[in-house]
């Protein structure tokens, strides 16, 4: 059995994924920036009689971070799995979303992830095994979408540096898989909510764009526990790729950016897309 620790375990796919690697007997610590906020995991373990013990870690910290992994090691030697599912969404215009919060958006879903990897992998180098799994989305492979644009920017990111580092670890024995999940019913849409201010140049556009990617969460999202089985398979299948779309719309988005060729002929078929689910734009 492995021992297993996953960021972001408050809710969604986090939780989820810390409940499938417990089912499994995994030694799992499910890690959140609040940990007044495990109420919800701590029950759905006592229901099935499984063990998840909850640790306070903010991966945006340094110190933090580095306490995290420190504490798991101190009493195993080595993370064996290392999830890095923190993240959050916020939606707003490059050209006026503040920058303390697009900074955020890249500090959690980007540099958390770094933080952590760079935190674990001195063991797992010395163990010569490890895994990592890297939770990103389709948006990081598929074009922008606009007001989703610091969000798409940090998974675009998160998964280049997969790729990189994929080939630095390769000699050590530690593999890197990216999980890339389509619309899941999650809180991230909720949680990233910002209030559109009326006299914003793009407050209309915005809310339409917004419409999209909630009536998606919400409506047509997937069971996030199916994200927690690809995750658990990407740690344990030794040929697991690189890259894994999780989800049929995920699929078909990656495949409709394919045959489009470029990004010139791929915009009136997203603008269609989007369209489609929340209706016209406004003009």
């Amino acid at each position: 059995m492995s021992v297993v620790l996953i960021t972001g375990c408050s809710s969604g796919i986090g939780l989820e994924t810390a409940l499938a690697f417990a089912r499994r007997g995994d030694t799992v610590y499910g890690t959140m920036r609040n940990p007044a906020k495990a109420t919800r995991l701590i029950e759905r373990a006592a229901v099935e009689g499984l063990t998840v013990e909850v640790l306070a870690l903010d991966v945006t910290d340094d110190a933090s971070a580095v306490a995290g992994v420190r504490e798991v090691e101190a009493r195993h030697g080595a993370v064996d799995v290392l999830v890095n599912n923190a993240g959050i969404g916020s939606a707003g215009p490059v050209e006026t979303i503040p920058m303390d919060r697009a900074r955020e958006v890249m500090e959690t879903n980007f540099f958390g992830a770094a933080r952590m990897m760079r935190a674990a992998l001195p063991a797992m180098r010395a163990k010569g095994a490890g895994v990592i799994v890297n939770v990103t989305s389709v948006a990081g492979r598929v074009p922008g979408t606009a007001y989703e644009g610091w969000y798409a920017a940090s998974k675009h990111a998160l998964n280049a540096l997969t790729e990189a580092i994929v080939m630095e670890l390769e000699p050590f024995g530690v593999r890197v898989a990216c999980i890339e999940p389509g619309f899941f019913r999650t809180e991230i849409t909720a949680n990233g909510e910002v209030e559109i201010d009326p006299a914003d140049p793009y407050a209309s556009d915005q809310a339409w764009v917004g419409e999209f990617f909630s009536k998606s969460v919400e409506a047509g999202g997937g069971d996030p526990a199916d994200v927690a089985d690809a995750i658990v398979a990407a740690a344990t299948v030794p040929d697991t790729p690189v890259h894994n779309l999780v989800g049929a719309d995920a699929a078909l988005f990656v495949d409709m950016v394919a045959q489009a060729g470029t990004f010139e002929n791929w915009l009136p078929i997203g603008k269609s897309v989007v369209e489609g689910v929340a209706g016209p734009r406004p003009v």
